[in-house]
């Protein structure tokens, strides 16, 4: 920005895109969150400084691992002086949805208020403790990327002709697989394992060190900190823990199930901890904010679950007799 000729160039405008997807796959969705919301801040910092106009682009997928969520909440949960009420102050990505009028008109007029500093401390801890957890499982145990490619249809959704890119990068590990077949195959595996990885781990810390009243203010009183838990208490909600374990013991090898046991015992970390801060008993306990725009989900889920649950039994039941399939086809090929 310090360029006139580039300042000149851009007519005084500046697009950023603040990016979800990726992000969230590399650190965890909570890191991530915290990153994006303190860059945004420093975003806008420098267009000040500078005399430009700033224009957030925000790349949100449909999913919550991806960024997605209501948007009056997205919206509101942004940091102060982030919004733009004028046309194209704020872009959505393919999560994009019609109707956020009223929610940027409403956080330019009553903006809310900057996050107290011992909250910002304690959401460093946050963001510094989920994404160590985060990436000593996904990116730094040996046995992950083979737990991973068993248990979920990953290898078959990758097959499939579908979507403008191929699911992976290049050849390789975790690092090279888009966002999109990463939360996609968790999705149906019913874990939901990029959306809550990392956070019962680090609220666990936390309320260990006597922070439980801080964790309860913030998620009263600070819309981001709040909208980022309602999500991810509601995706808590839709997994389940039973029919992992039935993709596990039907597609993956007996020496991996130790790694599966490990993470269905965080996954219910998390949800006791989500749990001690939002002050609940169970999981969509009464509608919250960033809940509203589906009113009693807790129903809904329960009401669907046994409809869907059979269709995750015939899929996992259906890759085991197609991965024998291929198998058997591969040793004719071998032995001819």
């Amino acid at each position: 920005m310090s360029n006139d000729w580039y300042r000149g160039h851009i007519d005084g405008v500046q697009e950023c895109m603040i990016g979800y997807s990726d992000s969230g796959k590399d650190a965890g969705r909570l890191a991530a969150a915290w990153a994006l919301y303190e860059t945004q801040e420093k975003l806008v910092a420098v267009a000040k400084e500078y005399g430009v106009r700033l224009v957030l682009f925000h790349g949100r997928g449909g999913t919550v691992g991806r960024g997605g969520g209501p948007t009056h909440m997205a919206i509101r949960s942004q940091p102060s002086g982030t919004i733009n009420a004028g046309p194209g102050g704020l872009s959505r990505g393919p999560g994009g949805r019609a109707g956020r009028g009223c929610a940027v008109l409403e956080a330019a007029l009553d903006p809310p208020p900057a996050p107290r500093s011992d909250w910002r401390d304690l959401m460093s801890l946050l963001a510094t403790e989920s994404c160590d957890m985060y990436r000593s499982v996904v990116y730094r145990t040996p046995e992950f990327y083979d737990y991973f490619m068993q248990s979920t249809a990953a290898s078959e959704l990758g097959r499939l002709n579908i979507g403008s890119r191929p699911s992976s990068r290049k050849q390789g590990g975790i690092e090279t697989l888009r966002a999109i077949p990463w939360i996609f195959a968790w999705t149906q595996q019913r874990l939901h394992l990029p959306v809550w990885l990392g956070i019962g781990e680090a609220l666990d810390a936390a309320i260990s060190k006597g922070y439980e009243p801080v964790l309860q203010d913030m998620y009263a009183n600070w819309p981001f900190f709040t909208s980022t838990l309602d999500l991810v208490e509601m995706v808590l909600a839709k997994a389940d823990a039973r029919l992992s374990a039935f993709y596990e013991r039907t597609l993956v090898e007996p020496r991996l199930t130790p790694l599966g046991d490990r993470l269905r015992s965080l996954l219910a970390k998390t949800q006791r901890n989500i749990l001690i801060v939002v002050r609940k008993s169970v999981l969509l306990e009464g509608n919250t904010p960033s809940q509203m725009s589906t009113p009693n989900l807790d129903e809904k889920i329960r009401l669907r679950s046994p409809y869907v649950a059979p269709l995750n039994v015939l899929q996992a039941l259906s890759l085991q007799g197609l991965r024998k399939f291929r198998e058997k086809g591969d040793a004719a090929v071998a032995a001819s």
